[in-house]
């Protein structure tokens, strides 16, 4: 883990935090803007097509979150190789940031942040709500680290991995929700 309790470093932890969060919201943020201009490709749809088509996966998301359903996710199954925050700490910790707020290059266990892409791909809503959604995103998964760095509790990720399950199944059937508050 980037920020565990015990790490030490010349670089101050908090400026290698600050570089790693300004990556994740870069990251989360240039997604979403692909997404937005992808989700012109759904407009054609008729509205009903598209609004069943959320539901569906956002329906299909908290399913395979509460346990009912086994479905892969996409996602590219490894890890950022430790070299990158080796050879230079804070353009390392920019690049891992950027690479974890697009969601493409690691593990993303959870399935709200593909039903919220889908989604937004298929709503086709405004540049601004896709982009700050991408943004909250990268927000989201700063949060963890900062709240790491904060909390100097060896036993922190225990607790939090306890907790997880829930909170994936509150994450999920939130966004099924989210989605259909949006639908036209």
């Amino acid at each position: 883990m980037l920020f565990s309790p015990g790490w030490r470093a010349p670089v101050r932890q908090g400026e290698v935090l600050a570089v790693f969060t300004f990556g994740l919201l870069l990251g989360g943020t240039l997604t979403a803007a692909v997404i937005w201009l992808l989700s012109g490709l759904s407009a054609p749809l008729p509205p009903v097509v598209r609004t069943a088509a959320i539901l569906a996966v956002a329906g299909l998301g908290a399913a395979r979150e509460a346990g009912l359903v086994r479905v892969p996710l996409p996602q590219n199954a490894r890890q950022i190789p430790q070299d990158v925050l080796q050879a230079h700490l804070r353009k390392g910790a920019l690049q891992f940031g950027f690479e974890l707020g697009t969601g493409v290059r690691t593990y993303v266990s959870a399935t709200a942040p593909y039903v919220l892409a889908l989604g937004l791909l298929l709503v086709h809503e405004g540049p601004l709500t896709t982009v700050l959604a991408g943004t909250a995103f990268g927000a989201g998964r700063a949060l963890s680290a900062v709240l790491t760095y904060l909390a100097r509790d060896e036993h922190r990720d225990a607790a939090m991995a306890a907790r997880m399950p829930p909170v994936k199944t509150a994450a999920s059937l939130a966004s099924l929700s989210a989605l259909a508050l949006l639908l036209p």
